[in-house]
């Protein structure tokens, strides 16, 4: 994993949504990517916080015979719609497939005082 520039907090609901994306996209790369290395990059910019999931599989869907008609890709987009954010997956142009999250940044005006009053849940994402 690798985290560019310094963490910022996030509420607790948007925390699970980054949570939740990255575990399904993971899980997805397990599920059709075959044998391949997996990155997790978390970039906090100005306005917004972009997690990718990148694989180096060949692009070939291998589905899971065990596997369910999932909704992962639709999942994941409704939870980033639920905080202002988006979500795009697809091939890389050298190979492998990513999954994007985008989310708007929390300002400190997003919080009485600037700062998550003790207890309300707002955790570090790292």
């Amino acid at each position: 994993m690798e985290i560019a520039a310094s963490p910022v907090r996030l509420p607790q609901g948007m925390a699970l949504c980054v949570y939740r994306v990255v575990q399904e996209a993971l899980t997805n790369v397990l599920k059709h990517a075959g044998p391949t290395r997996a990155a997790v990059t978390i970039r906090y910019e100005r306005r917004t916080i972009v997690v990718c999931v990148t694989d180096e599989g060949d692009g070939t869907f291998r589905p899971n015979k065990e596997m369910s008609p999932g909704h992962g890709l639709i999942g994941m987009r409704e939870r980033a719609k639920i905080y202002g954010g988006s979500v795009t997956a697809g091939p890389r142009a050298l190979g492998g497939f990513e999954v994007r999250l985008t989310l708007p940044a929390p300002t400190t005006s997003d919080r009485p005082g600037g700062l998550p009053a003790p207890g309300t849940g707002d955790v570090p994402i790292r």
